[in-house]
């Protein structure tokens, strides 16, 4: 079971990341849908399935949003009733700032109810500018502690924060502190601040006396320039470097599956001498099937190079 191995701080653990059909979808789109998304995730082999909760993020950027914003269906639901059949354990992520702290609890309690442990991420407001009566993330974790201690909590790291504000390794530590058994990335096409940001969590971590948990690092194909646009305004950093191969390849998407690989081995060397547990986390959040095709090449193809380091470390 996936919340054992992460428990367990197991390194080399696989994840997928997709998104709820949208709210508008009628019944049987959404059958068809979920049956497709079932389908395609049955034959990855992966340790989990994400279903994510996505927020618009316009308050937190001023900027046009290049692709507009629909309502989706909510994640938790669609992973516990369209996705039930699919025999994979299940990361869910809730955005707590939308969530009124009752319907929270309810959900909570059903989750301690469960045989099993369940597995989620609790995300907190996209920037400041949120209602002041909505949950903060700290209240949030409070709440699951107290409600459904065998839930197997996960958080949130951003290295471009480290980047510029030079302290998510604490607010790491503190989410430990706070119920955090593993962390998922965001999105990484940049190595170098993803590295700063794990030197100083292990240096942290070695001042402290304690243990590292496992860090699920976060990839996706870009096929596009409006794709690339896009992670851009979701605050995903990309080198100049990187942008120019990226902008000037005659083809984005195969490129932009080399440089993730390219990446991924970098940080994953780096974490391993370290001795911080790692795992991978590839995001299928696109409709455009290229990206998607591509999306279950890089899962193959970064399971390949963490299950032949495992046994030939």
């Amino acid at each position: 079971m996936l919340a054992e191995k992460l428990l367990r701080r197991e390194h080399g653990l696989c994840v997928y990341g997709i998104t709820p059909p949208k709210q508008a979808t009628l019944p049987d789109a959404l059958t068809e849908i979920a049956r497709t998304q079932r389908a395609r995730v049955a034959k990855l082999g992966a340790d989990g399935l994400i279903v994510y909760d996505i927020q618009d993020e316009s308050d937190r950027n001023a900027e046009p949003r290049p692709f507009p914003f629909f309502p989706l269906r909510d994640a938790a639901r669609y992973a516990e009733h369209e996705l039930q059949e699919l025999d994979v354990d299940k990361i869910v992520y809730r955005c707590v700032q939308r969530i009124p702290e009752s319907e929270l609890v309810g959900w909570l309690r059903e989750v301690q109810a469960r045989p099993e442990p369940s597995l989620a991420v609790l995300v907190g407001a996209s920037s400041k500018s949120t209602l002041p009566s909505a949950l903060k993330l700290s209240e949030a974790n409070a709440l699951a502690r107290a409600h459904a201690p065998k839930l197997v909590l996960g958080g949130v790291a951003i290295a471009e924060r480290h980047a510029r504000r030079g302290d998510e390794h604490e607010r790491l530590v503190a989410k430990m502190a706070q119920g955090s058994r593993f962390f998922v990335s965001q999105t990484v096409y940049d190595a170098s601040s993803m590295k700063s940001l794990l030197s100083d969590y292990a240096l942290l971590l070695a001042e402290k006396a304690q243990a590292p948990v496992p860090m699920l690092l976060s990839f996706a194909p870009c096929g596009s320039l409006k794709t690339l646009e896009f992670m851009k305004w979701l605050g995903i950093r990309f080198p100049r470097w990187l942008e120019n191969e990226l902008r000037f390849a005659r083809d984005p998407l195969e490129a932009s599956l080399g440089l993730c690989e390219r990446i991924f081995l970098e940080v994953w060397d780096f974490a391993r001498k370290k001795g911080l547990p790692l795992g991978v986390n590839v995001e299928s959040v696109s409709i455009r099937k290229a990206e998607i095709d591509a999306s279950t090449q890089l899962v193959k193809t970064l399971r390949t190079h963490t299950q032949r380091s495992l046994y030939h470390p």
